[in-house]
């Protein structure tokens, strides 16, 4: 009896070393059990440490869920696995898929809008992206509810689509995205930034509109107040705005505009045309920057009323007509003239 109990307890020995040695295996080797590159696992809010290691299992992430659970307990992170999809694209320790979900290092992809696009450029950029369809996004950003706190004539989000990089999920929707366009907007569009805008007599809307013509016209930053005094000087006296941007957006709208701009196009009949009618147009013609939307909320304080391209992105700046047309002259018909 006193040999079987040994034997016994030789077994047990034996056994709790094989599996330590098991277990130990287990959570130092990396392991890779899918095929091909790259393996995503997408981990839903509310998932506990069993149902993740059963997912993490099925996909090939971690050998087991044994080993997955033991590095869940030894390392105390349980209540600090987070939802969303993950990436996985080499073998890993579990002590690393436990880092990785703890940090919450979600898959994400980015998506950049520069400023001065429109509502459709956006979306033909968000479908190359292969985010989904055009008109998907055309018909989230038709929706002006997100801004009628600030904007109640608003008709859509054209203006109010904040240019940045955002990093979404693979799945997001273009209601999501443009939430957190709206979402930047705001924060950028600041409590000074608004009163500056009210000191100088402009809505909220009238200074996205302004916003958005100054970042059409020029993208040199130390122009930008420059520009935007010349349409603010220009509305103080009643002048008409005469600005070609504004008329390409009206042919945009109407699919019109073929990459040239004709005196023909600039009799063209639409309230966006601002050589037709003086006046800001009816809403903001693309999206504004931060610095175009702070060049339009505090113009620089000087008298210009025209200014011209001097060919190489930059522009100069007149008070006069007289002074126009010899700039005129200069930066656009001399040169051809040689």
């Amino acid at each position: 009896m006193r040999r079987v109990v040994i034997w016994l307890l030789l077994f047990v020995i034996a056994f709790v070393g094989a599996f330590g040695a098991w277990v130990a295996f287990g959570t130092v080797q990396p392991y890779k059990g899918y095929e091909g590159e790259e393996q995503f696992v997408d981990i839903p809010p509310g998932s506990g440490p069993s149902a993740i290691g059963r997912r993490l299992a099925d996909a090939g992430v971690v050998r087991d869920l044994l080993t997955f659970r033991i590095e869940v307990l030894r390392s105390g992170e349980g209540r600090r696995l987070r939802a969303g999809e993950y990436r996985f694209d080499h073998a890993m320790t579990p002590k690393e898929v436990v880092a990785k979900l703890a940090r919450g290092d979600v898959y994400l992809l980015p998506i950049t809008f520069r400023e001065g696009l429109t509502i459709p450029e956006m979306a033909a950029l968000y479908e190359s992206k292969g985010f989904g369809p055009a008109g998907e996004f055309v018909a989230a950003a038709s929706e002006a509810q997100p801004v009628r706190g600030l904007d109640p004539a608003a008709r859509d989000l054209e203006g109010y689509l904040f240019p940045d990089t955002y990093n979404m999920p693979r799945h997001s929707t273009a209601g999501q995205l443009i939430a957190r366009m709206v979402s930047a907007f705001e924060k950028a569009l600041t409590p000074e930034l608004r009163a500056k805008a009210e000191g100088h007599g402009l809505s909220v809307r009238e200074l996205v509109t302004l916003a958005s013509i100054v970042e059409k016209e020029t993208g040199k930053a130390e122009e930008r107040p420059l520009v935007a005094a010349v349409y603010a000087n220009r509305l103080r006296i009643g002048m008409g705005l005469q600005c070609d941007p504004t008329v390409i957006y009206a042919l945009q709208r109407v699919h019109r505009y073929n990459g040239n701009l004709t005196r023909e196009d600039l009799q063209f009949d639409s309230p966006y045309n601002t050589y037709r009618y003086r006046g800001l147009p009816p809403g903001p013609i693309a999206a504004p920057g931060r610095a175009s939307l702070e060049a339009a909320a505090d113009p620089a304080d000087v008298p210009y009323l025209y200014f011209v391209s001097r060919g190489d992105g930059t522009h100069v700046f007149a008070t006069t007509l007289e002074e126009h047309n010899r700039n005129v002259y200069e930066f656009q018909k001399k040169p051809f003239m040689r």
